[in-house]
């Protein structure tokens, strides 16, 4: 029994082919979205290239933008099949190219759901690859006369700026690391030279931040050291002060800026997704009522559609089938160990001689 049979008549038919070709117009644009989409998000990453680790995190945009590419050219294909098809006549071209477009055209709309389920399941290899990129980027905030690196310190002062955040999961981080280059130090001082001896690793540690985690809607001029002694200032309770510095860490900052961006993509792509599949669905409606209407041999009769010309589970039986058997063919016989001479029947019978006696016999009785 067929899935879903509508019966067309020749004015429907008519009409469903003049709306899939408009539907696969207005498809081939909505692949111009995604490979737009998938641009944006590849040159928002590489924006910030620089604070993330060396992760795989490019095969999104890349899928987006492959999936756009190919969706423009399936679209149009599939418009000038459907044009063609408002004429009878004119479908026997394409025939025997409809079913294997819609069989490739399912093929790509899933391959669209997939680039969409991407979208929503890329947090945690994200939030990896800027944690590690970031806790990098701090490290290497002195070295701003060191090759490589130099313009590490404005790319993280900038993005501490713009996004309101402060270190990598807070303020405190900065506490962790020196961050202040040794030719800015005053070794003179036995203040400096009580730091850089009171740390195994001779770092110039302190209770300090950046100046770009100052928060700009604090009251009090902004307090960027001894940011944890109280007595250092007046009036001053560090524990409470949270408009003095941005609380928030950069990682939590640009981890929400890019969901946001990769979820309002991914709500984009599973649209399109729908789209297409409602699109692929009138094809292949449009496809077997004009068979049917070849088999009947009368252009203007009315004609059957379907999705599946037999059940689900009688289609996949079918296909299963079809599998096993192809398999079947492709299997090699190995029970002789590979020797091609055994069990080949002989195409004649050998004669020896006289009576059918060998040869060395009759030498020997000679």
């Amino acid at each position: 029994m067929a899935v879903l049979r509508v019966k067309f008549t020749k004015t429907k038919r008519d009409k469903l082919a003049q709306v899939l070709w408009i539907l696969n117009w207005i498809s081939v644009v909505t692949g111009v979205i995604l490979f737009s989409l998938g641009l944006f998000l590849k040159v928002e990453i590489n924006k910030r290239g620089e604070l993330m680790a060396e992760r795989d995190i490019q095969y999104v945009p890349n899928m987006l933008i492959a999936v756009g590419l190919i969706a423009c050219a399936i679209n149009f294909l599939g418009g000038k099949i459907c044009y063609d098809c408002v004429d009878t006549t004119k479908f026997l071209r394409w025939k025997l190219i409809m079913l294997p477009y819609i069989i490739c055209t399912f093929f790509f709309t899933f391959c669209v759901l997939v680039g969409a389920l991407m979208c929503y399941s890329m947090h945690g290899e994200l939030e990896e690859s800027l944690d590690l990129g970031l806790t990098e980027a701090m490290r290497f905030y002195k070295d701003t006369d060191t090759p490589g690196r130099c313009f590490l310190k404005r790319t993280v002062d900038l993005l501490q700026i713009h996004f309101q955040c402060c270190g990598n999961n807070g303020y405190k981080d900065w506490f962790q690391i020196q961050w202040i280059s040794n030719r800015y130090l005053d070794m003179s001082q036995k203040e400096v030279l009580n730091r850089l001896r009171s740390n195994v690793e001779g770092k110039y540690l302190m209770d300090g931040v950046p100046f770009s985690c100052c928060n700009t809607n604090s009251p009090r001029p902004c307090i960027q050291q001894q940011i944890t002694n109280n007595s250092a200032h007046f009036n001053y309770e560090h524990q409470t002060e949270e408009l003095n510095l941005w609380m928030k860490g950069c990682r939590q900052a640009l981890l929400e800026y890019y969901v946001h961006i990769m979820q309002s993509i991914g709500l984009a792509v599973l649209i399109t997704w729908l789209f297409e599949l409602s699109v692929l669905t009138g094809v292949r409606y449009l496809q077997t009522s004009l068979e049917n209407v070849l088999r009947q041999g009368d252009p203007n009769s009315e004609s059957d559609g379907w999705l599946l010309e037999n059940s689900f589970m009688e289609t996949a039986r079918t296909n299963l089938n079809i599998i096993k058997s192809l398999g079947k063919n492709n299997q090699i016989d190995t029970s002789n160990n590979g020797d091609p001479n055994i069990n080949v029947p002989s195409t004649s019978k050998a004669h020896y001689g006289p009576d059918n006696v060998p040869p060395k016999q009759i030498t020997e009785d000679s």
